[in-house]
């Protein structure tokens, strides 16, 4: 054999070691993040007393790829650290007032600004401040049993998990139920449900006229000549911007895992993204597009104002004193994903939007804005998504149950991973939580659960 030849399998051999290093390090990275943050918003923003090593929420069904990661948990600095064998470390610190972030290095604008941590009340009643009252028990026995059974585990090998059910009626609580070590003032994430949540900040500048639905050019690095300048604010509520991003949480090396583990600017990567199609032509879902968003009413915001002015321009309107949005490294809260409230104030949010934009008797959000929000976009699948609101619900969580046909027609969602849902249906007056860790997402039959609960009310 030639020594050319030799070189060349030397070489070829070196390339694929080196790739397949590279691609150890990128799926170790991820799983230390997620491994921290999760661990960090749970034990210190939802005060669970949970095992890290342990928890389903790092170890259970699929997420025993994450087991041989140590995670150590520092209580006096509110932090979680994730390794895997002492190296690939990610850092996630819990602040009052902003919860769980990863640390790549300093924070930046955040750092000295955190409001104090929202006091939590244990027995809520009627806030004066929310059209969501006190439950009575007794009033109505058949959806308690509904939702009692939202904590059965028909499956054993496809665990619900279901952590937390709270049915609205008319504006009260007329069911609930939590699990062990979960209560009525245990703020839990809602993951992708965010996304409904920054709807509104949005449609708030909107109605402020400080942002504009046809607006361009919206971010520094977009402007002419960049073609992606052409994306409009709709375009991105719409999931239509045509960036390039890839949201498969299956794959360790896709951009909505390293965005969301391995990043310090969640928005800045989404961003850097290249055109795969022209803007407002082809739906696509992306956490990117979100936390670009996100960015957008920062820019718009100002940085003076931006750490406190959700709690004031949404949550303190309508009486959601535990809501709590996470930011990423460089103070960027990432509404794709990271928000904490308790189930009742998850169930204020939707009562806003089951009353049309009103809460304490004043308007928050119009009803022009409301409309469009459930309005569904064309270029999606069957309609089946709106502005940052889902419409139909997805396969995975019971879409193609027969279900579905009993779902009322003007029935929205804001669904999150591990099956976090809120439901609003307007035509019945029924708002509908359900928080849980469904890490096999097939485990809860979302569809069934709804026509149920419609049924029993009838």
């Amino acid at each position: 054999m030639s020594t050319w030849l030799w070189v060349a399998i030397a070489i070829a051999v070196a390339v694929l070691f080196s790739g397949a290093l590279i691609s150890l390090r990128v799926i170790a990275d991820v799983a230390c993040g997620y491994k921290a943050k999760v661990l960090c918003t749970a034990i210190f923003g939802s005060g669970r007393d949970l095992d890290p090593q342990h928890a389903d929420e790092i170890s259970a069904d699929s997420y025993w790829l994450l087991r041989p990661f140590r995670a150590v948990v520092d209580r006096e600095r509110a932090a979680v650290t994730a390794s895997f064998l002492g190296t690939r470390t990610h850092t996630a610190i819990h602040r009052p007032g902003f919860g769980a972030t990863l640390i790549y290095s300093r924070l930046r604008s955040h750092e000295a600004a955190a409001p104090a941590r929202p006091e939590r009340s244990v027995a809520m009643g009627r806030n004066p401040r929310s059209s969501v009252s006190n439950a009575r028990p007794s009033s109505h026995p058949a959806v308690q049993r509904i939702v009692d059974q939202a904590f059965d585990e028909p499956n054993r090998a496809r665990l619900r998990r279901t952590h937390a059910v709270l049915v609205v009626h008319d504006g009260e609580i007329i069911a609930e139920r939590y699990a062990r070590g979960v209560g009525i003032d245990t703020p839990l994430p809602g993951w992708s449900m965010a996304k409904s949540v920054l709807n509104a900040l949005v449609g708030l500048l909107v109605a402020d006229g400080r942002l504009t639905l046809d607006q361009r050019d919206l971010l520094p690095a977009w402007r002419s000549p960049d073609p992606r300048g052409a994306i409009a604010l709709e375009d991105l509520l719409r999931m239509r911007s045509g960036l390039r991003f890839a949201e498969a949480y299956g794959n360790p090396w896709s951009d909505v895992l390293h965005m969301l583990f391995n990043c310090p600017d969640a928005a800045g990567y989404a961003a850097s993204r290249p055109l795969d199609t022209a803007p407002g032509r082809v739906w696509s879902y992306a956490s990117g597009t979100s936390n670009i968003l996100s960015a957008i009413v920062r820019r718009t915001v100002g940085d003076a104002d931006y750490p406190s002015w959700p709690k004031r321009a949404l949550f303190d309107r309508i009486g959601m004193p535990s809501a709590v949005l996470e930011p990423d490294a460089s103070g960027t809260f990432v509404c794709s994903s990271f928000m904490l409230a308790t189930a009742r104030d998850w169930a204020r949010y939707g009562q806003l939007w089951a009353d049309g934009g009103r809460a304490n008797g004043t308007e928050v959000l119009s009803a022009d804005w409301i409309r469009f929000s459930t309005t569904p976009s064309r270029e999606s699948t069957d309609g089946r998504y709106g502005a940052h609101w889902w419409l139909k619900l997805n396969p995975e969580i019971g879409g193609n149950d027969p279900a579905t046909a009993a779902i009322a027609p003007d029935a929205f969602f804001a669904i999150g991973h591990e099956g976090q849902t809120l439901t609003i249906i307007p035509s019945h007056r029924l708002v509908i939580v359900r928080l849980g860790a469904s890490i096999y997402i097939d485990a809860w039959n979302h569809a069934a659960f709804i026509a149920a609960l419609q049924e029993a009310l009838r």
